[in-house]
């Protein structure tokens, strides 16, 4: 009996109601596909983790319907300041308002407020379903199929059925360990006390986020989005855990920054553990793993979360296509090899700025400093770091001569089409396929490249200066004069892009578009039904 004829519970299960898990279902069932999360905690968890994303993750939300709860419950970052234990500079950057994606660079959120605004899109989708206070104690692949079999709060079992199963359940990932794989790791590993705080009254912080490299207790300060703040510290060596892991010790060093019980209530304190290491593998057969179950990391790069809604971006379009039988299941394996590349390159950013974050030798100290001194002398500790995400340069991607945008981000602006207004340009055109094009080249494009294009549903997006008519087909203007500009220096007319925002590939003439979707149609597989 195959899946055609076996009634399964959903298309796609997924284990873990955090941001990642939230994010990955809420793609799928948008796009139609009915999907059922179970969680072992019967309510979600009430204190922050992360703190912050990125624009690129912004994007993302954004097309998940969250532009309300990002307009009204979160801040751009700003600005980001390290200093040594003497009050010196040592880097000073000043992230933009708005950023490759259009949202800013870096953006600070309270967490639990973002897993509500998540739940609610969920609740208004019918083929979303979750399920709390559900463990997952049993999986097994079947070949055409998966089984997840649970317990509730009563010992019940209870065992669902799906095409997919992706793990998104954290450090401790229970499918991680059911697809049997070691971790890489990186052995470089800390403890922090975080602290998580209300001021009782409002409060400028310039800057906003502040890291103080010093050697006798390294200590972070940041925006935990509107209303919350965090403060974290580093523990000693000859330190125990147990006596900085209380509410006592919190206050005393939050002293340090003139926050008091008499000012502030402190939220929560915790001993956090951070590390640095990546699953070896990321699937099989039918069962995967995102975020957490994927990859940890240290905080110092804000890519933890950041990596997670990577994962759902990249997976989610993927499994649509291999669900609705447009690629076959190999297309899943670009998945492990797209993302598993930019983790290592996240987690080792990561670990190497904590290296220089988390220095207790003096004498070291001090080299560090006189090194950044310098550095910031040249102009190299002002502006923008490099950037903590690299582009693709394997996977489902077309090569070729001088194609400088393939694999790479693509950026985000305002577009108008006919009479409308102005609008960013995933709410005007929609997330998907698209070409985005200077012209159109539909007139010129073979019987393979248009059936592509109908395949896939590829959105032709024709773009022209901000002054001239954008009412033919697919065209609209470029409102911010970012998009023909974008096109030309990189000697193209015309660029494919993924559904998670990534060039696939560029092209300068009709013909060489026609020879790019019609690679795409190949590399995605045979137009076959799936299990």
């Amino acid at each position: 009996m195959t899946t055609s004829e076996r009634h399964l519970d959903a298309d796609v299960l997924v284990v873990g109601d955090g941001p990642v898990g939230q994010t990955l279902a809420i793609m799928l069932a948008q796009r139609g596909w009915s999907v059922t999360v179970v969680d072992r905690w019967p309510n979600p968890y009430t204190m922050s983790r992360a703190v912050a994303f990125d624009s690129e993750a912004a994007r993302v939300l954004a097309s998940l319907g969250l532009t309300g709860y990002m307009a009204n419950e979160t801040e751009p970052s700003g600005r980001y300041v390290w200093q040594n234990g003497e009050g010196e500079v040592l880097l000073d950057i000043q992230g933009e308002r708005r950023g490759w994606c259009h949202w800013p660079d870096s953006t600070s959120m309270y967490q639990p407020g973002l897993e509500s605004a998540l739940t609610a899109r969920g609740a208004h989708l019918p083929t979303l379903r979750v399920l709390r206070g559900h463990e997952a104690v049993a999986a097994a692949d079947l070949g055409d199929h998966v089984e997840l079999t649970c317990t509730d709060a009563s010992g019940e079992r209870r065992t669902l059925s799906a095409r997919f199963l992706i793990g998104c359940d954290g450090a401790n990932s229970f499918v991680r360990d059911r697809i049997g794989t070691d971790m890489h790791e990186l052995n470089f590993s800390h403890d922090w006390l975080i602290c998580d705080v209300v001021l009782h009254e409002e409060r400028t912080f310039d800057p906003n986020n502040l890291q103080i490299c010093d050697p006798s207790r390294p200590r972070t300060e940041a925006s935990a989005g509107p209303g919350h703040r965090r403060w974290e510290f580093m523990r000693l060596d000859d330190e125990p855990v147990e006596r900085l892991n209380t509410p006592e010790r919190a206050w005393e060093l939050l002293d340090l920054f003139g926050v008091t019980r008499s000012n502030a209530t402190l939220l929560r304190h915790a001993v956090y553990t951070f590390r640095s290491r990546w699953a070896k593998r990321w699937r099989s057969g039918r069962m995967l793993i995102a975020g957490d179950a994927a990859h940890v990391m240290p905080p110092f790069a804000g890519q933890g979360m950041c990596s997670g809604i990577r994962d759902a971006a990249n997976l989610s379009w993927k499994l649509d296509l291999v669900l609705s039988g447009r690629a076959d299941g190999t297309l899943l394996d670009t998945y492990v090899t797209e993302r598993a590349a930019h983790v290592r390159h996240a987690v080792r950013m990561s670990v190497d700025l904590g290296k220089v974050i988390c220095q207790l030798d003096p004498a070291a100290a001090a080299d560090r400093d006189m090194a950044m001194r310098a550095a910031r002398e040249r102009g190299v500790g002002r502006g923008a770091p490099r950037a903590s995400v690299h582009p693709l340069r394997d996977g489902l991607l077309h090569g070729g001569a001088g194609a400088r945008l393939t694999g790479s981000l693509t950026p985000q602006g305002r577009v108008r089409r006919g009479e409308e207004a102005a609008g960013l340009f995933d709410d005007v055109i929609g997330v998907g396929f698209v070409l985005l094009t200077s012209e159109d080249p539909r007139p010129h494009l073979d019987t393979d490249a248009l059936r592509a294009l109908e395949r896939l549903d590829v959105r032709v997006v024709t773009v022209v200066p901000a002054d001239a008519d954008a009412s033919g087909e697919g065209v609209v203007t470029d409102v911010d004069g970012l998009y023909l500009p974008y096109l030309a220096e990189a000697g193209a007319t015309a660029v494919l892009v993924r559904p998670d925002f990534y060039v696939f590939g560029q092209a300068a003439t009709a013909t060489e578009c026609s020879a790019l979707l019609a690679e795409l149609g190949r590399r995605l597989g045979a137009e076959v039904p799936v299990g």
